[in-house]
Formats: C-alpha cells, sequence, structure tokens
C-alpha cells in the first residue's frame, strides 16, 4: 500500500496540510476519472483551469490535492492539499512511481524532430521486434503493449497514460520499446520522468508556431528533453543520436558534447554513422553505412534521400539500444511500410500515386524532391494547409510543392474553423506563376489529378498521410486519402482504343 505519506518525497519541495495517512490508489489530472482513492493534480491549461474541478474531484472521492496555489478559505481540509511549483512535473512523478518505474525496465528508444519521427519510431520497433521477438511501440499512427495494436490518439499521451502504457509493455515481456517524443509532450512533462537509452534528434523545421510561437522556443522545446537527460540520465547511461545534417542538430551534438556521449548521424565527413553511394529506384534503396570503422551493404524497401536519414537514425538508435549494427542492416531490408508515409497508393496506365503525411514546407520538398528524382514524365501534386495551426507556414508550402511539382492542385486539409477558400489563398501567395489548379473538396482534387495522369507521371497526395478523417468548424467526417485514390483509380475512365 502507499500512503500519501509514502508520495511526498517524490515531489519536489511540497507544502502539505491535511491528513496524510489516507491510500493512494490512483492518480489523474481529469476529474472525469477521479474515483476512491485518487490524487488529483489540478494544472492550469490554456483553455482550462483545473483548480476549478477540485470541488467536482473531491465528490468522487479523491483524497489528496496536488496544485500550485496554496488553500484558500473554504478549500477542502478534509483532504491533503499538496502545494508544489510544477504540477505537471508532480503528475509525471506520481504516475511514474504508481507504475513502479516501468521505463527503468526497458530499452527505451524516444525520437523527437519536426519530420520523420513516425517513420524512425516504426524502424526501430522493426528493429527491437526482429532482436527481442516483442517490443512496444507509441507513435502517431499505432501502440502497440507487445500483445496487441491499436490507433493511437495522440503522438505522446500525457504522462499517467504514458506510464501505464509502459507498465503493460513490461508486463507483456517487451524487452524494449520505440516511442515518439513530441515537442508538446516535453514541453507539457509528459515524458519528465522517462528513463530512455537513445534519444533520436531527427531535424527541425517550420511547424507548430501556433503552440511555440518562436522557432526559437519550439527549438528550445526540443533541446530541454536531451538537457534533462543529461543531468538526471536516471541510472541510465543514454546516447544522443542526432542528424548533424540539419543545422539544429549540429547545435545541438555540439551543446551535449562532453554531457552526454553522442553519435552524429548524416551524409557528411564528420557524421559518425554516415551513408555513401545512396542509389534508388521506385521500388526501394541501397547505400553504404559506415559505422565504427566498418562498412555495411544496406538495402531497404524505401524511397528517399530523407529516408536515408531515417534508416541511419534506427541503426544507430538500435545500437545504443543493444542491437549490432550486423544484425539491423540485416533486418533493415525487410522493413515494413509506414502507413501513410510515401506509401504507394496505386499504379495504372503507367502513372503511380504516391501518398505522404508531409504537412511542413521542409517535408513537402523532400517529398516532391524524392519522387521528382525518379524522373517521372511530370509531378502533380496535391496538398493543402491545416486551419487554426500557423498560418505562416502556408505561402511557404506553396512556394515548396511550386518549386518542384509540374502541376500543382492545392485543396482542403482539415480546415477546421477556418475558411478553406481564404486558406487556398494565403497557399497561393508563395507560388508565383505556377501552373496550379484550386480545388476546394479535397475527395474532387484527387480525382481531378488521377484522372489527368498520363503514362510516366507520378501524382503526389500530400498532407494527411494516415489520418482517416477531415475536420470541419461543424463536424469530423470519414476521409482517407489512400481510399480516394483507390476509388479514382477504380474510376478512371478506359483509355479509347485506337482506330483502325
Amino acid at each position: 500500500m502507499i500512503s500519501i505519506r509514502d508520495i511526498l518525497p517524490h515531489l519536489k519541495r511540497p507544502l502539505v496540510s491535511g491528513p496524510i495517512e489516507a491510500e493512494v490508489k490512483a492518480v489523474t489530472s481529469d476529474s472525469r476519472v477521479v474515483e476512491e482513492g485518487s490524487v488529483f493534480v489540478a494544472i492550469r491549461g490554456g483553455q482550462l483551469d483545473g483548480r476549478n474541478f477540485i470541488p467536482k474531484a473531491r465528490e468522487q472521492g479523491a483524497v489528496a490535492i496536488v496544485t500550485d496555489s496554496a488553500p484558500e478559505t473554504g478549500d477542502p481540509t478534509d483532504v491533503a492539499w499538496i502545494q508544489v511549483a510544477d504540477p505537471r512535473q508532480a503528475l509525471a512523478s506520481l504516475a511514474a512511481l504508481l507504475a513502479d518505474h516501468p521505463s527503468s525496465k526497458l530499452r527505451l528508444a524516444g525520437v523527437t524532430g519536426t519530420n520523420g519521427k513516425t517513420t524512425t519510431t516504426f524502424l526501430i520497433h522493426h528493429l527491437m521486434k526482429r532482436h527481442w521477438h516483442r517490443a512496444g511501440l507509441l507513435g502517431t499512427i499505432m501502440v502497440d503493449d507487445g500483445e496487441e495494436t491499436a490507433v493511437a490518439s495522440h503522438t505522446t499521451p500525457d504522462a499517467v497514460a504514458l506510464q501505464n502504457l509502459l507498465r503493460r509493455m513490461v508486463d507483456h515481456g517487451c524487452r524494449g520499446a520505440a516511442l515518439e517524443v513530441s515537442s508538446h509532450g516535453i514541453d507539457q512533462k509528459r515524458v519528465a520522468e522517462t528513463a530512455f537509452d537513445a534519444l533520436v534528434f531527427t531535424n527541425l523545421s517550420q511547424d507548430h508556431l501556433d503552440y511555440h510561437k518562436t522557432m526559437e522556443a519550439y527549438a528550445a522545446a526540443k533541446f530541454s528533453w536531451f538537457k534533462d537527460a543529461a543531468s538526471d540520465p536516471r541510472g541510465k547511461k543514454p546516447v544522443a543520436v542526432i542528424n548533424i545534417d540539419d543545422s539544429r542538430g549540429a547545435d545541438l551534438a555540439e551543446m551535449l558534447d562532453r554531457k552526454m556521449p553522442v553519435v552524429r548521424f548524416g551524409f557528411g565527413l564528420e557524421a559518425d554513422v554516415r551513408a555513401v553511394d545512396f542509389r534508388q529506384s521506385p521500388r526501394g534503396m541501397k547505400f553504404k553505412l559506415e559505422a565504427k570503422g566498418k562498412t555495411f551493404l544496406v538495402r531497404a524497401p524505401l524511397i528517399g534521400r530523407f529516408n536515408v536519414y531515417n534508416i541511419l537514425a534506427s541503426l544507430a538508435a538500435a545500437q545504443a539500444v543493444g542491437i549490432p549494427y550486423r544484425e539491423s542492416v540485416a533486418a533493415i531490408a525487410e522493413a515494413p511500410q509506414v502507413p501513410g508515409r510515401m506509401e504507394n497508393c496505386g499504379a495504372r496506365d503507367g502513372f503511380s500515386v504516391f501518398v505522404d503525411y508531409a504537412h511542413t514546407p521542409d517535408a513537402l520538398e523532400n517529398a516532391c524532391q524524392t519522387l521528382k528524382d525518379l524522373e517521372p514524365r511530370r509531378l502533380i501534386t496535391v496538398f493543402g494547409c491545416g486551419g487554426d495551426r500557423d498560418r505562416g507556414k502556408r505561402p511557404l508550402m506553396g512556394k515548396a510543392a511550386a518549386r518542384v511539382s509540374d502541376v500543382c492542385i492545392i485543396t482542403s486539409d482539415n480546415p477546421r474553423s477556418e475558411d478553406p477558400e481564404a486558406i487556398i489563398r494565403e497557399i497561393e501567395s508563395g507560388m508565383g506563376s505556377a501552373r496550379r489548379k484550386s480545388v476546394i473538396d479535397r475527395a474532387e482534387a484527387i480525382r481531378i489529378a488521377v484522372h489527368a495522369a498520363g503514362e510516366g507521371d507520378i501524382v503526389l497526395i500530400a498532407g494527411k498521410g494516415h489520418e482517416n478523417y477531415q475536420q470541419f468548424a461543424d463536424r469530423t467526417v470519414n476521409f482517407d486519402d489512400r481510399n480516394e485514390v483507390r476509388r479514382a483509380i477504380e474510376e478512371r475512365p478506359q483509355p479509347e482504343e485506337p482506330k483502325r
């Protein structure tokens, strides 16, 4: 049994009033799931103030309140009141404690960055499963607890859900796990009490400025994860695996030198894990891997220079958690198709259609360039930008697509509460005189692109990837780019037989 008295040493300088002998059975920051014996952590958020839900938490059986303010007249005296400076950190500490610190019993690789997190995490999970037969996965697309898989609801869930998931992985016999780590998850302390063996940085480009406001704040959030691991490794010897071809990554690697082990990856001569002689075809890629004074031939059923970075990151992370390069290189040849990540969704009449999650200027340009490198007759790109998100990247997305594509079709991508036409106009402002067409209805835009494609063309549908919904101001509807592509291919008119 754990009592309130027992949890106090795990909180930073708590100020306590009220009874502290009650048994603690759970911790939560959601008053809706409070039950008898819960500790309720009241957090002031951007939209809601958790302190307003303290009465409801008490009614439902909370035995302690943790928040950042002292009790006022009328606040409960029949439950413990614990004042702390940082309730989010307290929530993470208590969640890890009640789950018996599961991350200490797993070999964990975490992946952060703007682009490539999902693919890199999938690849690490694949390598772990090949080596240990059972491994966990937590990412944007999917959760694997070692026994069952499920659709993910958040890239990085709240601290309680995260620790409980890691606990299930341990209980199900997982030896290791691969986790996507979002900047929101870092900033909101969701991973604060999780001990990682490998921390991967893929790259940094413009995204999430609706939350972080500036690129400097966005980078600082990412970097803080590494700094915290360096200053408090939580009983492990974590390794930072960093893309130094990215300027922010190079800065991070220099910052961490002599503070923790750093493995640099990329194409450049300064990389510890380096790719040379990269070649690709529509069926996959191959390159030479130089690492630890040895050279390996890597083959993978993926395309794109950006996927070379994802593979390098996954191989280096796997090495950091105890999987030798030779074994990983052999396994990467049978890497899985990551849903919605440069996914080939069909071909007909000599053209091909790919669906990709690219929703930042950098990711979109990389996706377009990857397909352009396959030397199609034309590259037709369908894309949009989400509503109620960073508006500054919209003209940059337009510029990125226009620079590489032969034809662009601008359409809706989760417009949410904004006017889709207004979003499209902002995208077009960065496209100059590029050949383009605007089609608000995304299904219609996909149909037009697929029906316009001819022999030797490649069609890219970018922005939503694996997502199976479309968000509007008043509703969310079922929508999957991949299904729309298949439907458009099936409905495509048959070419006329030549007359004799």
